[in-house]
């Protein structure tokens, strides 16, 4: 326990230290965000701030695991961590499109998905080669697993990993909102991995849990940076990698529950528009730019959504009970 602890502090000590340099280097490459022009109107003064500071919470998270990885006796957080950071470069290669041209638009929706589902079939091809991949489906409350076919078992992970990894990346619309959201995921994570004796592998989520509060003294609103798809992304790598290596992925519908919403907001949103030739349900999505429309601040909107996921999250411990 002493060890995570000390991983949790490190990482937040970490990532406010690259923060202090990651955002004059950015500020001096003009590495500023593009404003959506369907977007909110107000959203305009955010015109400019800079992009990729997920970096900062990045590096944070590679350093602790690189100083702990000569202690572990299981590298399954190692691998968890690589997933990450493969979705990581994704978003990064889609933030320097975006920096390149000038625009809110970097690779598109099927270049993203094509890279994201051969990342996650790799890591989930590691994980069961070192039998650190349970094909049994366990049911949350009820405490009942189902075996299933590994084939079949790796087609729906794949499924469920691009689907949360893009959850995750939507839900990065409002100042600190994401890594709000994350941090009580994080420390979820953690908990279930110490209760499940898995010390090395609570050591990530704790890094993380870290490194994103540090991250939200620059993030909180009004934001000095913001994370951009390089940090949503591997914050969404993180959350789905560790829900399969903890053979826990349909805790995810719980804990990741404003992930999903956020979604499912943008799903509804467009199929009505087309069915009903252009009304709406929401008067803007994802569903955090509805709350604003209604007179909501940001810091509402963060405070509230971020408190749902916490109680979500102790609702969920007793979900996975039978786990440990």
């Amino acid at each position: 326990m002493t060890r995570i602890l000390i991983t949790a502090v490190a990482g937040g000590a970490l990532s406010g230290a690259f923060g202090l340099i990651l955002l004059p280097v950015l500020r001096a490459l003009k590495a500023g965000q593009s404003i959506r022009e369907v977007g909110p109107t107000w959203h305009s003064y955010k015109a400019g701030t800079p992009m990729m500071g997920g970096l900062m919470f990045i590096l944070a998270a590679v350093v602790c695991m690189t100083v702990n990885a000569f202690t572990m006796t299981s590298y399954t957080a190692l691998y968890t961590l690589g997933l990450a950071l493969c979705f990581g470069l994704i978003g990064f290669l889609d933030d320097f499109f975006k920096l390149k041209y000038k625009r809110n638009l970097g690779l598109t929706s099927a270049q993203k998905a094509m890279l994201q589902a051969a990342v996650s079939a790799l890591y989930l091809y590691l994980l069961y080669k070192q039998d650190a991949l349970s094909c049994d489906l366990f049911i949350p409350f009820v405490n009942v697993s189902f075996a299933i076919h590994p084939l079949v078992y790796i087609f729906f992970a794949m499924f469920v990993m691009v689907g949360t990894v893009n959850a995750v990346n939507i839900t990065d619309g409002v100042d600190g909102l994401c890594a709000t959201v994350t941090i009580p995921v994080m420390v979820f994570f953690a908990a279930a991995a110490v209760a499940m004796e898995r010390f090395d592998l609570a050591l990530l989520p704790a890094a993380l849990t870290g490194g994103l509060i540090a991250y939200l003294f620059y993030n909180w609103h009004p934001a000095k940076v913001f994370m951009g798809d390089t940090g949503s992304l591997f914050l969404g790598g993180i959350v789905c990698g560790l829900a399969f290596a903890l053979d826990m992925p349909l805790i995810l519908v719980l804990v990741g529950f404003v992930y999903f919403v956020e979604t499912l907001s943008v799903i509804l949103q467009v199929t009505y528009f087309k069915l009903t030739h252009g009304k709406r349900i929401f008067k803007m999505s994802p569903i955090h730019h509805h709350f604003e429309m209604c007179g909501w601040k940001e810091e509402v909107i963060v405070l509230v959504f971020a408190g749902v996921t916490a109680a979500l999250c102790v609702v969920s411990w007793f979900g996975i009970r039978g786990m440990i």
